[in-house]
């Protein structure tokens, strides 16, 4: 009897060692999370096929999902042919903000992966989001190739206009329209 009254006794106190123990390491967490927090919707975009002279831009949206206001010092590319725009002004808690990013593939060629580093006063420390794409030679000519439609609606419109517009290397947008 004295056996099963000791091993009923240390069981409950093992049981309350553990429950005050979880009761603590969830504190703890929450102590970590306190104060800002930049929480991205994507971690990365991948463009896919561009040409080479392109110029792309992608827009990533984020949340301050800590309990203080986020404040973005600063955004770091890894070169010159990628141009990052940040919020100046502090994000308050529960708000949303985006970083864009504008990349031009003059004078690259093949598969590109560019890191952005966000630095802010984000508990977590500097964040990263990347833009991915693979880039080709340019078609000859110097404008991108427009590949037609297919199926029947296409032959059978002889009397159908249609307008194309080229963004060239210089940043100009043209638009042609064919009868």
């Amino acid at each position: 009897m004295k056996k099963l009254f000791i091993l009923a006794v240390a069981t409950s106190l093992s049981f309350g060692a553990a429950t005050a123990q979880t009761v603590s390491d969830a504190k703890a967490a929450k102590s970590i999370t306190a104060g800002p927090v930049i929480t991205f919707a994507e971690k990365s975009h991948d463009f896919g096929n561009i040409h080479q002279g392109d110029v792309v831009e992608h827009v990533f949206k984020f949340k301050n999902t800590g309990t203080t206001p986020l404040v973005i010092s600063r955004v770091d590319v890894t070169c010159g042919c990628t141009t990052p725009e940040w919020p100046k002004e502090p994000i308050a808690p529960g708000k949303s903000g985006q970083i864009k990013a504008v990349f031009n593939s003059t004078g690259k060629l093949g598969q590109q992966n560019k890191v952005i580093t966000v630095q802010s006063n984000s508990v977590e420390g500097p964040a990263q989001v990347t833009i991915i794409t693979n880039i080709q030679e340019k078609p000859a000519g110097g404008a991108a190739l427009v590949k037609p439609a297919e199926g029947p609606a296409v032959t059978a419109a002889t009397n159908a206009t249609a307008e194309t517009k080229v963004k060239t290397s210089n940043g100009k947008t043209k638009s042609k329209t064919k009868k």
